[in-house]
């Protein structure tokens, strides 16, 4: 059984309205998958930011529509409000757990670069996810990344070196080449100084300056004809 479970409702709501529901603390969802018609849901939204801080796009997660059976999903598409960064609409997709599926599965990094904390360089991050395939239940919740290999400045690692758990495939093209993270060196004194140093653009000789434009009480009116010439 499915630890982590979200309650839904059938909406009908759509377009602007949804909005109405946002402020009743409810949240727009649509749930779709191989061979079922897409529906529209209503879930709870803090239910849904706590499930989804869990589970993220690469756990499974049991949908249960009113007082019917509980589906497995998950999480395929999150938008989240650019201000507050809450949900505000989710998109689940759902799994039949005999049909492979692909989804994007967060690294974990783990152990100590000897070349961070001895030689004070800095940990460059180049990939969070990697796409993978597989059976629903051989879904990893995580692919675990062990940095203590980087104690020097000419290593890195590839996305060829990660351990792959057993029936998952990764799904990277050329995967020899593309690097998850590195170490790079502490900066010299010299490449310090050059980003302290103040940067000033010159306007070219025949550009000047505009002086700006006050608008006051006496003159918006003047202001607002000039601009609709």
């Amino acid at each position: 059984m499915n630890d982590l479970i979200l309650t839904a409702q059938k909406r009908e709501l759509s377009g602007k309205a949804v909005r109405r529901l946002r402020d009743e603390g409810q949240l727009p969802a649509v749930a779709y998958g191989h061979g079922t018609d897409p529906e529209s849901l209503t879930l709870d939204a803090k239910l849904t930011e706590r499930v989804y801080a869990q589970a993220g796009s690469a756990k499974l997660v049991g949908l249960k529509l009113g007082e019917g059976k509980s589906r497995n999903v998950i999480f395929q598409d999150v938008q989240h409000d650019p201000r507050s960064g809450a949900i505000i609409h989710a998109d689940l997709y759902i799994v039949r757990m005999d049909e492979a599926l692909e989804a994007e599965v967060p690294l974990r990094f783990v152990g100590e670069s000897t070349a961070v904390y001895q030689d004070e360089g800095t940990l460059v991050k180049n990939l969070e996810t990697v796409e993978v395939r597989c059976l629903p239940g051989d879904l990893p919740d995580s692919i675990e990344v062990d940095i203590s290999v980087l104690d020097d400045f000419s290593k890195q690692i590839n996305v060829s070196d990660l351990k792959m758990p057993k029936d998952v495939e990764l799904l990277v093209e050329d995967p020899e080449s593309v690097m998850v993270v590195k170490v790079e060196p502490p900066r010299s004194e010299e490449e310090m100084a050059d980003l302290d140093a103040e940067v000033t653009e010159e306007l070219p000789e025949d550009v000047q300056e505009e002086a700006p434009v006050v608008v006051s009480e006496e003159n918006e009116g003047d202001a607002d004809r000039r601009d609709k010439k």
